[in-house]
């Protein structure tokens, strides 16, 4: 009788389909157009980063099975809420340094991407080389934002 209750509940929760829209994506103000990225740093990115933290995600199979579509929309609302690279150009000069920093700091502790996420995503999965090629130009982008903010500064004196 608990399994006909269980069978017939997930039945009903694919009734309830998650929301897949998202706003038209801007080219002038997305992360990697603004950043002009390598062509090889721009495919790690897009490939760990962008389908939780963009307007250009990406919905797998599984994402059509409740409640599995559920935890995947959260994320993915979670993602954008944190760090939207679709609207990167909206972000204050200051917070564009510390988004790349904390972009860097993320991916070296391996906080990011999520593992649940890596798990479904083998391009997702960075080796140590990678791992360090990321971390190494989100730094550098870190400083030249920085660096952008502090010129600013000084302008205004």
């Amino acid at each position: 009788m608990i399994l006909l209750v269980l069978v017939g509940l997930i039945v009903i929760a694919q009734f309830f389909r998650i929301d897949k829209t998202a706003p038209a994506v801007n080219a002038s103000q997305d992360f990697l157009t603004l950043a002009a990225a390598p062509a090889d740093v721009a495919a790690l990115v897009r490939d760990a980063c962008y389908d939780c933290h963009s307007y250009e995600s990406k919905y797998p199979w599984y994402s059509n099975v409740a409640p599995v579509s559920w935890m995947v929309k959260k994320h993915i609302n979670e993602g954008r809420e944190n760090l939207n690279f679709s609207i990167y150009d909206t972000y204050s000069p200051e917070d564009k340094g510390e988004i790349l920093e904390e972009c860097a700091e993320v991916i070296q502790e391996g906080e990011m991407p999520l593992k649940s996420y890596t798990w479904m995503h083998p391009e997702a999965r960075f080796t140590d080389a990678q791992r360090q090629q990321l971390i190494g130009w989100l730094e550098t982008m870190s400083g030249g934002e920085r660096m952008g903010e502090y010129q600013e500064e000084e302008d205004v004196d």
